[in-house]
């Protein structure tokens, strides 16, 4: 009896919920009783969208539905509120969505997800100050892998989506982004990459052969601050070259002495010199790529 009068005085409790400021009674009446389990059935739906992208890590909102058969519209909402709490992210290049490399619940994945992460929302904030769009750029062997990019964002540079898809690659020695971070990162990490690239019959990667050449532009990117495509150089991905009208300066993402990528400020060549852009847009280049670097450290710090 003791026992009985005790769980009835605890079911009793758990309807006094604090209500502006006081506590206010709810007796257990059928309808509250559905209310609580309509919340269940939310978390119940939140978790099954977490279970989606574990299962595709990069998923568009109509993966999404077809894996968890919610509505559209109930899932926006329910994106919506795990992007707010930190569990979800979205990828700035193309709004698919993921599960945030920072939380405890997702899968091992590699150090540059988490960079690129960390750029998104940077990068578009950049964007949206200068106009022109900026890329992210991470080291993948013989060549340097797009993970992130504002291009779509800009109001001045289109391009077809085939052209500007997350894990495209572009060379080393000839891209600004290639060599802004082979000029600031560890010795010899970057005589790793070279020796490589000493083996690549790729036309992109024939100054390797020359090192003399190279510490001299590594030099030159090091004591301006910020590298350029190399004289001639018009464009387009690793192994196919294409001219795509464009010109660019690009800055490490320095954090003391590693470098966890490239990001750079892309423009229509006909319409600024390297030397004007870097006058008007460097100072904002090099805080993006601080604020980044910045944002990574507690995280990556973490156990």
């Amino acid at each position: 009896m003791v026992s009985a009068s005790r769980n009835v005085k605890f079911r009793a409790a758990e309807f006094w919920i604090p209500w502006r400021g006081m506590l206010r009674y709810f007796p257990a009446t059928r309808g509250n009783m559905m209310a609580r389990a309509e919340t269940i059935r939310g978390l119940e739906r939140g978790l099954q969208v977490l279970q989606a992208l574990q299962a595709i890590p990069i998923s568009s909102l109509h993966d999404i539905h077809l894996a968890t058969h919610i509505p559209k519209p109930s899932l926006l909402r329910i994106l919506h509120t795990l992007e707010q709490f930190g569990m979800v992210s979205r990828r700035l290049a193309d709004g698919h969505y993921r599960i945030s490399s920072f939380t405890r619940v997702t899968r091992k994945r590699d150090r540059h997800d988490r960079v690129a992460e960390a750029a998104a929302p940077v990068l578009d904030r950049l964007c949206q100050k200068v106009s022109w769009p900026s890329d992210l750029f991470v080291p993948a062997g013989d060549h340097m892998e797009r993970r992130e990019t504002s291009r779509g964002q800009s109001p001045y540079v289109s391009h077809p989506s085939y052209m500007i898809r997350i894990g495209q690659p572009v060379n080393w020695l000839m891209t600004g982004v290639g060599r802004a971070y082979l000029a600031f990162c560890p010795n010899g990490e970057r005589e790793e990459i070279l020796q490589r690239l000493r083996k690549s019959d790729q036309p992109e990667d024939r100054l390797a052969r020359d090192p003399k050449q190279v510490d001299k532009v590594l030099a030159e990117t090091r004591a301006k601050g910020y590298g350029t495509r190399a004289a001639g150089f018009i464009g387009g991905l690793y192994g196919n070259p294409q001219d795509d009208g464009l010109a660019g300066i690009a800055v490490p993402l320095l954090d003391r002495t590693r470098v966890h990528g490239s990001i750079n400020i892309l423009w229509i060549r006909t319409a600024l010199t390297v030397e004007e852009c870097a006058r008007r847009h460097l100072t904002d280049l090099k805080a993006a790529a601080s604020e980044i670097v910045s944002s990574l450290q507690p995280r990556l710090a973490r156990p």
